[in-house]
């Protein structure tokens, strides 16, 4: 049964679920601009070689998800100053009632760290702990993420655009 973005049910009882726009994360002061963009892959025919089969895969605005889609989240981040930024940084929540998918954050020239923190605090992967059973740490995993952060490595130029990306499971 699909259900609409907007709302989902939980049981029995009406639950938003805002997927995107998420509230914005803190972000550098400055001129930077983010946008979300929440999408899941499309199985569409070809419709010259229907007999065979085959099919393209494109991706379609997330406009309705249920339980187990995998929904593509990208950013674009802009600067929309006069002045370059210098490596800046971009935090984003992962939305409520999704969850992340393991190595799935990508952007050209950035670093990658997570929070299992509700976003105080960043790490790589791998060294991310969370309180196990019985109070005992053990390593996070990517259902532990709370948030992303991208650190560009380079300057982000005046009135230019950057696009990181991570996928995130509806849960």
């Amino acid at each position: 049964m699909k259900t609409n973005i907007f709302v989902t049910s939980l049981c029995g009882a009406l639950l938003t679920l805002l997927l995107v726009p998420v509230a914005l994360p803190q972000v550098p002061a400055g001129p930077l601009e983010i946008k979300s963009i929440a999408e899941v892959e499309s199985r569409v025919a070809n419709p010259k070689t229907a007999a065979s089969g085959s099919a393209s895969v494109k991706l379609v605005p997330a406009t309705q998800v249920e339980s187990g889609d995998r929904v593509i989240y990208t950013l674009e981040v802009r600067n929309t100053g006069a002045t370059a930024v210098a490596a800046p940084s971009v935090a984003y929540p992962i939305p409520e009632h999704m969850r992340y998918i393991a190595d799935s954050a990508v952007g050209p020239g950035a670093e990658v760290s997570y929070s299992v923190d509700g976003g105080r605090s960043f790490d790589r992967a791998e060294n991310l702990k969370v309180q196990g059973p019985e109070g005992r740490l053990r390593p996070a995993v990517a259902a532990d993420y709370s948030d992303i952060r991208w650190q560009l490595k380079n300057s982000l130029r005046a009135n230019s655009v950057a696009f990181v990306r991570f996928r995130a499971l509806v849960k």
